[in-house]
């Protein structure tokens, strides 16, 4: 029993114990630190190519745990991670072994620990050199003008690589030939190179070059294998016959021989050339010949060439062959000969070995014998030679031009005389001799005097173009080759007319003329060839009103007597035959004004004033006799109205109306109609009347209700001295009521 208590206060006791270390473990916090980093590049950061290189990444960390940290290690190349690696160690490492030129950059590492980052500085690695290439032949023996297939390589490195390969023949030190190449996605090249026909034993030899930074990294020069060069054909030879000494006359051979290998696929071409001129050649054998009879034509050099692909091979030789005779030579009298003279032709031979001869005109036989005379025509012109032979050889001479010269005739002058030469217009004068020998000198004379010339190779005509601007005399001398003297043309006279020009419109009086006195228009150009055809026009009037066709350069139309019809504007037209119908020249426009003669002037004046006097005089009589009836027709205030008048002058009421007038005081006066004042024992009044006339539209009794008619309202306004009162009185005529 006690046991058990024992051991359960043991195990409580560990519980506690435990307990109290998590606490205390959860009280305290882990701290870390990164003191440094750095990089160490081993051996060097210059290293040769295939030396191994070593990258050491060392980080100093501080921590409060018992136990390191693990943190990351990334190492970098030219900003591209390359390693990275989670340890627990101060110190890793990345090995590259056998550094090549790609493995040069910039380096540096990164340690992170947690959310903690620290790098190194960057270190620039170098790599020395490149690795020795590789150089590879497609064969050992080939022939003349064959091809070899050179490979370069240089498996240990990366592309982009620039290779150069050359070419050398044995025991010579100079480069025969170079190439140059750059591989961008390979490590390797092939090139191919031709075989000369001098090369014997040739070797090739290959460099790389690798760009590293702004530097160019250079491997060693590696040579090949050798490579022998077999012939596929011999030199050509030559082989002359008749050996010793060839004379003119004996037959020659020209033979250029080759040999051929067996590792030849065809015959080459052998072509025998004299100076630049293939002679002979041939294709399918080992040989060509050119087989002649000798002349001295024949001395040279002779030139074989053999020609296969890409090979070629020449031979030269000079070959001498002695002159049997001489080249004969033609001569004669004269090479320019008037038609009818004498032409004399004779060839010979310096030694004068007897030969045959024969004088020929551009390849036919004229004469069998040295010497050629006849009386020349025409058709003797020509070229001449003359062929000499003894035995096979025959020899032509040298070429002499004999020119027999025709008589011109003489020369006519004419011209395309269809239309008149109207002053400007371009014409053609032609000259032409139908018969003589051309070339043709022809000379133009304008006016007596040398203007133009032309030389003609035929007897067409000469044509010479003018722009006359009068009439004018031409004539042409024709001359040839003939001793003759030059021959003269008969004279052509051109007559040319001049268009109208500037055409003018004067009043030959005066602008202004008065009435009854003449009018005059001239019409004038400044130049042109009659007859002249004028009009004259009124302005806004289609047509003229007077046309006249004259030689003079002017034309007048004129009126006896001026009126006021004739004035107002004017021009006028001229033309001849070389103005174009739509090309008609207008004059100026001119205003002609027409003013009455001061007579009629004043005779109007004292007409108007008559009637202005007599108007007057009419109306003041039918005033003052319009003022007197009113005086005797006065009217009082409360006298009614005048009885209505109808359309007839009829009074419409009766009289009653009248008897009501007397109750106001007037008396009526059958005779004169006076109104007199009730009070005849007052002074007058002295009154001065003045009637208005109104008209009043009413009712018309006879039309009912809604008929309207009108009246005549009269207002009589007195007018008294200024100490009386003034009265007025008013009467109504016409009413349509009677009231």
């Amino acid at each position: 029993m006690q046991l058990e208590w024992t051991q359960g206060a043991a195990m409580w006791l560990g519980v506690l114990l435990t307990l109290l270390l998590c606490s205390r473990l959860e009280g305290q916090e882990n701290l870390f630190t990164i003191n440094s980093i750095h990089m160490q590049i081993l051996p060097n950061q210059e290293v040769q190519n295939g030396d191994n290189l070593t990258l050491q990444c060392i980080v100093d960390v501080s921590t409060t745990s018992r136990v390191k940290p693990q943190h990351q290690v990334l190492f970098y190349k030219d900003e591209v991670i390359i390693h990275n690696v989670s340890s627990l160690e101060n110190t890793e490492s990345y090995v590259i072994p056998q550094a090549r030129v790609y493995n040069a950059g910039t380096y540096k590492c990164t340690v992170i620990l947690n959310n903690k980052e620290k790098t190194t500085d960057e270190y620039r690695v170098l790599v020395r050199g490149v690795s020795d290439p590789r150089v590879t032949l497609d064969k050992k023996e080939v022939i003349e003008g064959g091809v070899v297939m050179v490979s370069c390589s240089v498996p240990e490195e990366e592309p982009p690589i620039h290779f150069i390969i050359e070419k050398f023949e044995l025991n010579v030190k100079s480069v025969k030939q170079k190439r140059e190449k750059t591989s961008p996605n390979q490590n390797f090249v092939t090139l191919k190179f031709t075989v000369e026909e001098q090369d014997r034993a040739i070797w090739f030899q290959c460099q790389a070059r690798i760009a590293s930074g702004m530097e160019m990294e250079l491997s060693r020069t590696i040579r090949s294998e050798l490579v022998t060069v077999r012939e596929s054909f011999s030199n050509p030879k030559f082989h002359i016959s008749p050996k010793g000494v060839i004379i003119e006359g004996d037959n020659l051979n020209i033979k250029c021989t080759i040999q051929v290998t067996h590792l030849a696929q065809s015959f080459p071409e052998i072509i025998i050339q004299k100076d630049k001129e293939i002679v002979a050649h041939s294709r399918h054998g080992s040989e060509a010949v050119y087989s002649v009879m000798a002349t001295v034509e024949h001395n040279g050099n002779y030139t074989c060439k053999v020609e296969a692909s890409r090979i070629s091979k020449v031979s030269s030789i000079v070959v001498n062959i002695t002159e049997l005779f001489s080249k004969p030579k033609l001569e004669s009298s004269a090479t320019h000969l008037d038609q009818g003279g004498g032409l004399n032709l004779w060839c010979s031979i310096p030694g004068a070995p007897p030969a045959n001869f024969t004088i020929q005109k551009e390849g036919m036989t004229v004469s069998q014998v040295q010497n050629f005379t006849k009386i020349a025509s025409k058709w003797d012109s020509g070229t001449y030679t003359c062929v000499a032979g003894i035995d096979k050889v025959v020899k032509r001479s040298n070429e002499v031009q004999i020119t027999v010269c025709e008589m011109l005739s003489k020369p006519s002058i004419f011209h395309d005389s269809r239309s008149e030469v109207i002053k400007g217009q371009t014409i053609e004068v032609s000259c032409q001799s139908k018969n003589g020998t051309s070339p043709i000198f022809y000379e133009l004379s304008k006016a007596s005097k040398t203007w133009a010339s032309q030389t003609m190779n035929s007897n067409e005509p000469a044509i010479f173009k003018d722009n006359p601007t009068k009439d004018v005399e031409y004539h042409c001398v024709a001359d040839n080759c003939h001793s003759h003297t030059q021959l003269v043309s008969e004279v052509l006279q051109v007559k040319v007319i001049a268009p109208v020009d500037e055409v003018k419109l004067l009043i030959l009086l005066n602008e202004e003329v008065e009435s009854g006195k003449p009018i005059a228009l001239r019409c004038s150009v400044n130049e042109g060839s009659s007859p002249i055809t004028y009009k004259f026009y009124r302005e806004g009037e289609g047509k003229p009103f007077y046309y006249v066709t004259s030689n003079e350069t002017q034309a007048i139309w004129h009126k006896g007597k001026a009126t006021k019809e004739h004035e107002g504007q004017y021009y006028c037209t001229a033309s001849n035959r070389a103005n174009p119908s739509q090309n008609v020249l207008r004059s100026n426009t001119l205003t002609v004004r027409v003013y009455l003669a001061p007579w009629k002037k004043g005779l109007i004046a004292v007409v108007v004033i008559g009637v202005v006097i007599a108007a007057l005089i009419l109306g003041a009589r039918l005033y003052f006799l319009k003022k007197a009836k009113a005086k005797q027709m006065p009217v009082e205030m409360s006298r009614p109205a005048a009885p209505l008048l109808n359309a007839n002058n009829e009074k419409t009421l009766s009289d009653p109306s009248t008897e009501a007038n007397r109750h106001y005081g007037y008396n009526e006066d059958v005779g004169n109609h006076a109104m007199k004042p009730l009070n005849e024992n007052k002074e007058p009044l002295t009154l001065d009347v003045e009637y208005t006339e109104v008209e009043v539209t009413s009712p018309e009794p006879h039309r009912g209700l809604g008929a309207k008619g009108t009246e005549t309202v009269y207002s009589e306004i007195r007018k008294a001295d200024p100490d009386f009162v003034e009265n007025r009185y008013s009467r109504t005529e016409g009413s349509l009521d009677g009231t």
